[in-house]
């Protein structure tokens, strides 16, 4: 066993670069969408029972707290879409270099900026 090997157990000092954050926000996205889907469809079930199910979704999701878990769920779906095509454009052969990557990612974090906030608008 080599003892000269360097631990570093310090999270806060490692330098990860653009790509793995990416990849570690697609992976968030991924599980924000697998448990807001169960809630949406407790929302659509409990609205689909009865009237007064219904009415009490209609006025829960007039709240801005609602709107807030609404926009951040639709938020995760973009990112995730986004993230999800640069997967499928990098799975047929186009921007594998480290480069490519680089700029994949940033062009993913670019693009789903302006989609969030223009869903931001849209939301509110």
């Amino acid at each position: 066993m080599n003892s000269q090997r360097p631990v570093n157990l310090d999270l806060r000092t490692i330098k990860l670069p653009i790509t793995a954050y990416t990849s570690i926000l697609h992976r968030i996205s991924g599980v924000i969408l697998f448990v807001g889907i169960a809630v949406l469809l407790y929302a659509l079930d409990k609205s689909l029972g009865s009237e007064e199910g219904f009415e009490q979704v209609k006025a829960c999701l007039t709240s801005a707290l609602a709107k807030f878990v609404i926009w951040g769920l639709l938020s995760a779906l973009l990112y995730h879409l986004v993230a999800g095509v640069r997967h499928l454009v990098m799975d047929a052969g186009v921007g594998e270099t480290l480069e490519g990557g680089k700029l994949g990612s940033k062009i993913v974090i670019a693009v789903s900026a302006v989609l969030i906030v223009l869903l931001g608008v849209w939301v509110w």
